[in-house]
């Protein structure tokens, strides 16, 4: 059972509208630092533009690399909304309630930052216009509407779209509590975007079913766009990529960089915000059982792939997976990425003392997402890095250059600003959802007992 505090409804207006209400002087620094990375990260995008492609480490077979890792990073860490807030909301999980909405704004900058990486991979944004359309305009050209590149706007427009209605229907009762306690232009703001929400009966219920259709019309979503995403590589006849097994294994391994990305999240947000009394133990204990179930299948799915590869005894499946794990660079990164992506994390998980640390599910928490970049850059690099039969066709190992992981920080720093400006102009915890939580939980006199009104845990 979740450990439950009596909250009044001023104290909980209180506590999660103070930020966005007043700007303490750390909020100044920390965007600064951020916006000197995003402009460090912009210069170097304009350099690329200017002298081409050879500022990266790109050679004649390694094409994708780097900038397309982040862009598969990002687009799993996407699913944490999904995850925490479509899934948890369905099953009625009262745990679920101070995360939705700092896991819904995680996947909305996710997806947009991934979105930008193909365009800066291109080195040419000005011809990637046809990718979104689809129509090549300098050409006057279709492209080839069978080829998975093309569906992946499709699905990541239509999940963007729908991640931001999500978090907007989810925000709109907060908007009008925001409303009636500010002043000036940012009450003219919440006004507008409250669009006349009183309260009454009639706006709850059409509220309540948008929430509940939104979420269960987004799990389709869900599941199709890292499926596509995993399209982008089974549909090339380049071994190492070519599999079935692909879009399960790409969809779970989303979910697990997801939901460790939330742990994260939610572990700043508590230290930065002091939101000790709604952000508790119980909630990261839940997040860790959750984690260690998501964790094992994807090993499971990881496996299944490694098999695959090796039991179809094809000479190029196997020289890649040689390459893997046995070869420099990578059989550094390889035992590295398992390490960090599940034999260090998820024995500590088992523990129930570290799963109700905060300080140690945001440390083990980062050590997954760090593995699983590198497990995005194993399963990407080493394939187009084989060698080819004939020596001409041999190249030098792909190196990452410096502006490459400039542009690595340059994404984790938008999503940041964008995280940080979000819970400076709205309430990061969603106030209606602690309140309906405590209306719920109100205690009631069973016999000679006294036990919570509802217990959905």
């Amino acid at each position: 059972m979740q450990e439950w505090r009596e909250l009044s409804s001023p104290k909980i207006n209180d506590d999660l509208l103070k930020f966005p209400l007043h700007t303490p002087m750390w909020f100044w620094v920390a965007a600064a630092g951020l916006g000197t990375v995003i402009g460090a990260g912009t210069i170097s995008f304009a350099i690329m533009i200017g002298g081409g492609l050879q500022f990266l480490g790109y050679n004649n077979q390694a094409q994708w690399a780097v900038l397309i890792t982040n862009f598969v990073f990002w687009i799993g860490i996407s699913h944490a909304g999904v995850m925490i807030s479509a899934i948890l909301r369905l099953t009625q999980a009262e745990w679920r309630r101070p995360v939705t909405r700092g896991a819904e704004i995680l996947t909305v900058f996710s997806l947009a930052t991934a979105m930008l990486m193909p365009i800066l991979h291109s080195g040419r944004p000005w011809r990637t216009l046809y990718w979104e359309f689809p129509f090549d305009f300098s050409r006057a050209i279709w492209p080839d509407v069978r080829s998975a590149l093309v569906w992946d706007p499709s699905a990541i427009f239509t999940y963007l779209l729908s991640s931001v209605m999500f978090v907007y229907v989810a925000l709109i009762p907060d908007l009008s509590v925001a409303r009636d306690r500010s002043l000036g232009v940012m009450h003219a703001i919440y006004a507008a975007a409250a669009m006349g929400f009183q309260g009454t009966k009639r706006q709850w219920r059409l509220q309540a079913i948008a929430g509940i259709l939104l979420s269960a019309l987004i799990l389709p979503v869900f599941v199709s766009v890292h499926s596509i995403v995993s399209w982008d590589f089974a549909m090339a006849l380049v071994p190492g990529w070519h599999s079935t097994v692909f879009p399960p294994y790409f969809v779970i391994g989303a979910v697990h960089s997801g939901v460790s990305a939330v742990a994260t999240l939610m572990a700043i947000l508590r230290w930065i915000f002091h939101l000790e009394d709604y952000i508790t133990d119980d909630h990261f204990d839940s997040l860790g059982r959750l984690l260690v179930v998501v964790s094992t299948t994807w090993l499971f799915f990881f496996g299944m792939d490694f098999y695959y590869g090796i039991f179809s005894r094809d000479e190029m499946e196997i020289g890649i997976w040689n390459l893997r794990i046995f070869e420099p660079p990578y059989n550094v990164l390889f035992p590295l990425f398992l390490l960090t992506a599940y034999l260090i994390p998820v024995p500590l998980w088992l523990f129930r003392n570290v799963r109700r640390s905060v300080k140690w599910m945001f440390w083990t928490s980062i050590c997954v997402n760090v593995g699983m970049w590198m497990e995005r850059y194993i399963l990407i690099v080493p394939p187009l890095s084989n060698k080819q039969a004939f020596p001409f066709s041999w190249v030098t190992v792909y190196q990452p250059q410096p502006i490459e992981w400039l542009l690595v920080a340059f994404t984790f720093a938008i999503v940041s600003t964008g995280i940080l400006v979000f819970s400076k102009i709205f309430p990061i915890i969603p106030l209606f959802d602690i309140k309906e939580g405590q209306t719920l939980r109100r205690v009631v006199q069973v016999g000679r007992r006294t036990v919570p009104g509802v217990v959905r845990d």
